[in-house]
């Protein structure tokens, strides 16, 4: 995922899950006398593979010992009464499941395209459903590398079949946004696991055009000039080339599996008051609209994806950006839209020595989940991320399943039906 403190991830050992023989992990006791929650919401989890985040723990384990730990996660997320588990299987222009366009993950065997011995998708999508757990499959659509050097690649990688594709930018490559081949491509890679697999839903992160980086500039002058003449600025037409990455995949899903689903998880913020008399009461110094050309607010507002969980990453009180001022923000935008609206939650800073001191409190996230119930539109939550949900440092994750999730809850499903927004 991409939160800027989500791009140095720190490698650290699993140390809390179950050892390979892949024993549940204990239950978190409820405490009494507390209300129930509702019958269904999206009780979720993000399960990152980008640079082994969250699994595998390093490269090279082998099958048997990978397949242990993310049997780990998988019981972790049952015995916490979750129901979702949104597992990362494209991190790089790579695959976690044999693909025909695209080559396996370094992430699993520390080499580009060495088959691991197994299938992690398949085998994440049919334990998680002997868990009760759905399986959202996380896409990350154009970034290709976390380095600028093209040789590393694979020789059969596409980047390195079509150059012209790919651009450096910020110390990574990634593919152009703005080539209509691109799109394709992205889409088709995507849809070899739809096709394949009963997988709950398609679930994409932040990354659309990559976070601003200082003293650069994205390359796509080639592309602007060829595709954008109708546009009247060059941050229309990106928007634009975003916006039919999203419908199209959207059509695309619906088409070939009906039941599943099809959600994005964008960065907090669409737009700042102060830029725009639409936008959320907040200071970000980053807005999704003008700096990852995703116009998230559109996408709500029209109905054009059944789920958005922004990544509300921070502390209520904030000044910034104020998680109980952004709550009913987004509430406001989901009002009236079939889009349902979770909210993403920033377990990972829980207990963080370098985060404010609200998040050295156990209590900060059980309190976003009770500030919540106040707005219906507000159908759960999702938390970033696996590692932190096994190891819980402070006692953070623990705290949330006994004031909130006593009981188990159903997990939402395809809304079917045509968009109720109002198209604003």
């Amino acid at each position: 995922m991409g939160r800027l403190s989500r791009r140095a991830f720190a490698l650290a050992a699993l140390s809390t899950l179950t050892s390979a023989s892949g024993a549940a992990a204990a239950p978190r006791h409820p405490r009494p006398g507390h209300p129930r929650r509702a019958a269904t919401e999206m009780r979720g989890v993000w399960l990152a593979t980008v640079s082994n985040r969250d699994w595998p723990s390093k490269p090279g384990l082998t099958a048997a010992q990978q397949r242990a730990e993310l049997i780990a996660h998988l019981d972790r997320a049952a015995a916490d009464r979750l129901n979702a588990v949104f597992f990362q299987v494209r991190p790089t222009a790579d695959a976690l499941w044999p693909s025909p366009h695209e080559p396996w993950s370094q992430y699993l065997t520390g080499t580009q395209g060495r088959n691991p011995g197994w299938d992690p998708l398949g085998t994440a999508v049919t334990e998680a459903h002997k868990r009760g757990l759905q399986l959202h499959a996380w896409f990350n659509p154009y970034r290709v590398a976390n380095h600028t050097d093209p040789a590393k690649l694979v020789p059969s990688h596409p980047a390195r079949k079509h150059p012209d594709w790919v651009v450096p930018y910020g110390g990574k490559l990634y593919y152009n946004p703005g080539l209509p081949q691109v799109r394709a491509f992205v889409e088709e890679a995507i849809l070899d696991a739809v096709r394949k697999y009963p997988v709950d839903a398609v679930h994409f992160d932040d990354y659309f055009y990559p976070y601003p980086v200082a003293g650069q500039t994205f390359d796509d002058d080639a592309a602007y000039d060829r595709y954008g003449g109708d546009f009247v600025n060059r941050g229309d037409w990106r928007r634009d080339n975003i916006d039919k990455l999203v419908r199209e995949t959207a059509a695309a899903v619906k088409r070939i599996r009906p039941a599943a689903q099809f959600g994005i998880s964008p960065f907090g913020v669409w737009r700042n008051l102060a830029t725009d008399p639409l936008g959320s009461d907040t200071r970000a110094g980053v807005q999704s609209y003008d700096d990852n050309f995703a116009d998230t607010r559109k996408w709500v507002r029209k109905g054009w994806i059944d789920y958005l969980v922004p990544q509300l990453y921070w502390n209520i009180g904030f000044a910034a950006a104020d998680y109980a001022k952004l709550l009913p923000w987004w509430a406001e935008q989901a009002r009236g839209s079939r889009t349902r609206l979770y909210l993403g939650e920033a377990l990972y800073k829980a207990g963080d020595p370098a985060q404010p001191a609200a998040w050295q409190d156990p209590a900060e996230l059980s309190r976003h989940l009770t500030l919540a119930r106040q707005y219906r539109q507000a159908r759960g939550h999702v938390f970033f991320a696996a590692r932190e949900v096994a190891s819980d440092p402070i006692g953070a994750m623990a705290r949330v399943v006994a004031d909130h999730y006593q009981g188990p809850a159903a997990p939402p499903r395809r809304v079917t039906g045509r968009s109720a927004g109002s198209g604003a």
